[in-house]
């Protein structure tokens, strides 16, 4: 019944992808435990985190059209799903890897990703150690911006007698991690390469800080090509060479081929999107695939109704784009606003809204930022041909 409900989901998805995604889902079912659920959409205990398998499938094809016409590789952040379920889906339609955020997500997806960036300091003992263990079977690389941090991970993995690949964090705007000129680039480069147990594999940028609109992101997107390429000649003049530069994010994503430098992405949100990317203008409506169900469980006060979400499940973040727009957008209530969440409550205010539910009825919700609230489950609902399967979030809650 599996294996039927999610080909067939397969053979929908178009983009001329249908083969990989057969073979995929084919992959996942003799590999992975996915149970298909008693519950349907109409009953599933709510608040619950529902992800239409045939959306996903959409965004991973249309992403691994988009990187192989360019001629770009796909390392794609898992911070987004967590899951070892929809890293094979990314992996089977073509990355060349994953990305990881933290050491306890790289030990619980190396085994899918086999080659994992994680593209976060690490300079504790505890997650260098953990990084070089998992150097011994797997290609781990690290992003580093400090020669803290390529001390703390050589020491480890000559300890554990492996190598960590290392790319050197450029600054190109986010003003958050990364050095900040070619010349600091280059120091902390041959610091690498005079250093055992490391090894100098490339750059890494994020680009993070660019939310404009897709057709207007051409200069922004030139900057950001200038500064790589700067430290890509300053390395080239000094003998070094850039063999990865690593960057992209999903706002930018499909403009990643104006930044000529680059070798490969990260996406991660692209999976499932969400009301950022949809507000943002980087995706359609049709191509949120996760939306979180609701019960509204009061109405007790005046142009207000409550729904069983609150920070535990939608978290406070705002709409990067438009930040006055509440905590999500109700679908079967659009005029409604998601004003207000406390750990168990969402307040939601009717005033503009001309239709209002009753208690029991169950809304659906497209969050802000989906990639927090995914980590707040322990499992998701993947539907598929009607039914629901069962999804362990692998990753949840690894924060070092």
């Amino acid at each position: 019944m599996v294996l039927m409900d999610l080909l067939q989901v397969s053979t929908k998805c178009g983009h001329g992808v249908s083969c990989i995604l057969t073979k995929m889902i084919e992959s996942l079912i003799q590999s992975e435990i996915i149970k298909q659920s008693p519950y349907t959409e109409a009953d599933v205990p709510t608040p619950a985190l529902v992800i239409d398998a045939a959306v996903v499938s959409r965004n991973v094809s249309r992403m691994a059209d988009y990187v192989k016409k360019h001629g770009i590789g796909l390392r794609p952040h898992s911070k987004t799903h967590k899951s070892r379920v929809f890293g094979k889906m990314q992996m089977l339609a073509g990355a060349i890897g994953l990305t990881v955020a933290k050491a306890g997500e790289a030990e619980g997806l190396a085994s899918v990703g086999q080659d994992i960036l994680m593209a976060y300091p690490a300079v504790d003992p505890a997650r260098c150690q953990k990084l070089a263990e998992l150097a011994r079977q797997y290609t781990i690389r690290v992003a580093v911006d400090s020669v803290n941090a390529v001390e703390a991970l050589a020491a480890a993995a000559v300890t554990k007698q492996s190598t960590i690949g290392l790319l050197v964090d450029v600054e190109v705007g986010m003003g958050r991690t990364g050095v900040g000129s070619a010349s600091a680039a280059l120091a902390l480069a041959q610091k690498i390469t005079s250093t055992k147990g490391v090894r100098l594999d490339g750059i890494m940028c994020y680009p993070g800080h660019i939310w404009l609109p897709v057709d207007q992101q051409v200069q922004a997107l030139l900057a950001v090509s200038e500064k790589l390429q700067e430290v890509i000649d300053l390395w080239a003049a000094n003998g070094l060479q850039a063999k990865i530069v690593s960057g992209g994010s999903t706002p930018t994503a499909y403009n990643s081929h104006l930044v000529k430098p680059y070798t490969e992405i990260r996406a991660g949100t692209y999976i499932f999107n969400d009301l950022n990317t949809l507000r943002g203008g980087y995706c359609a409506m049709e191509d949120c695939a996760a939306r979180i169900v609701c019960t509204v469980v009061s109405n007790a006060i005046k142009d207000q109704v409550v729904v069983d979400g609150g920070t535990k499940t939608f978290t406070s973040d705002l709409c990067i784009p438009a930040r006055e727009s509440g905590h999500g957008y109700l679908l079967e209530y659009p005029q409604a606003k998601l004003s207000r969440l406390s750990e168990e409550h969402g307040q939601v205010e009717m005033v503009l809204s001309e239709r209002r539910p009753k208690i029991g009825e169950r809304v659906t919700i497209i969050p802000n930022h989906i990639c927090p609230c995914v980590n707040l489950q322990n499992a998701v609902w993947l539907k598929a041909s009607g039914a629901l399967y069962q999804i362990n979030v692998d990753t949840r809650g690894m924060l070092s």
